[in-house]
């Protein structure tokens, strides 16, 4: 049973905080008392969210023993769109669901992939280090390539990938788009060039763009046969999440010359540590899963946290942005 509240506020624990923006609409209404906790460890949450009515959550881990232990909680609110550090599954069991910033940072991850492949293609690094030098020898030692007419793949049509298809095509490359969860009209749609199986296709591609969930079918999807199948030529960008790439085949890949470069913004440990064999490799891009950090996502990013909290509270959810609509 709901512990009593006195004072019938309903309480909000920030973990990791908010941008003022967010904070701003908590603190507009008389009915809530907003708390944050800076921590990520479990314990500290664990205390802090025993008589929560709602909690949103940066990147730490929201576990069963947490969930189960906060008998007021009505709504879990990611400030993001990714949700593999939350126990969905005792969410499930315990009929609370799960919201995402849905809206929040689609732009901003597609501007940072296309940013890396432009990088990669124009081999940014390499040239800078020679400008800084004042050696102008570079020039004629040419590593740098044009991406209009090249072929990208783009793995997932979703929030990100729809976005990240209109930039490509605006550079003048050839887009093709895997997504087995989307009509192939709504792909074609866009100027898109639908694909059933991207394994057919691998061998043609200048560049393959992943914006897919993390899951079962997903884990491991670019692994040592994947690369065995892409041009030496090719680059590979993961701004989804750490994992769907196997870093060991990537390392492997990138030493062999298999693929050309990559650009990762996450990683299979995160925070990653320096002893990750792929950042002794000038053959790779990398950025501290930041792709969707930019002031303006972050803006949006926590005030829809906190809006899909107070939906919840106010009995206005969008269905939209519920990850577990089951137990809506």
């Amino acid at each position: 049973m709901p512990k009593d509240n006195p004072t019938n506020k309903k309480k909000v624990l920030m973990v990791q905080g908010l941008h003022e923006e967010g904070k701003k609409l908590l603190l507009e209404r008389d009915d809530i008392e907003a708390i944050t906790i800076m921590s990520a460890d479990e314990n500290e949450i664990l205390e802090a969210a025993k008589d929560a009515h709602g909690v949103t959550v940066r990147t730490a881990n929201i576990t069963r023993k947490i969930i189960e232990n906060s008998k007021n909680l009505q709504i879990v609110s990611r400030h993001g769109v990714g949700y593999d550090s939350i126990d969905v599954d005792a969410l499930n069991d315990c009929g609370i669901p799960l919201a995402i910033a849905a809206h929040s940072n689609m732009i901003s991850v597609a501007e940072h992939a296309m940013f890396m492949l432009l990088a990669l293609s124009k081999n940014v690094f390499y040239y800078d280090k020679f400008a800084r030098k004042a050696d102008w020898t570079a020039r004629w030692d040419i590593r740098a390539w044009d991406v209009a007419n090249k072929n990208i793949l783009i793995i997932g049509f979703g929030r990100i990938g729809s976005k990240l298809v209109k930039r490509a095509l605006a550079f003048d490359m050839n887009v093709f788009v895997y997504d087995p969860y989307i009509d192939a009209s709504e792909i074609t749609k866009s100027g898109a060039k639908y694909v059933d199986n991207y394994l057919d296709i691998l061998k043609d591609m200048d560049a393959v763009s992943l914006h897919c969930p993390k899951n079962k079918e997903t884990t491991d999807m670019f692994s040592e046969r994947e690369f065995n199948m892409m041009k030496k030529s090719s680059f590979l960008i993961n701004c989804a999440r750490g994992g769907i790439v196997n870093e060991k085949a990537l390392y492997n890949a990138l030493t062999s010359k298999k693929i050309l470069g990559a650009g990762l913004d996450v990683y299979d440990d995160e925070p990653s540590t320096s002893s990750n064999p792929l950042f002794s490799l000038d053959n790779i891009l990398l950025s501290p899963h930041i792709a969707g950090v930019t002031q303006e996502a972050t803006i949006r990013m926590s005030k829809q946290a906190v809006q899909n909290v107070l939906d919840v509270f106010d009995n206005k959810v969008d269905p939209e942005v519920i990850i577990n609509k089951n137990v809506l």
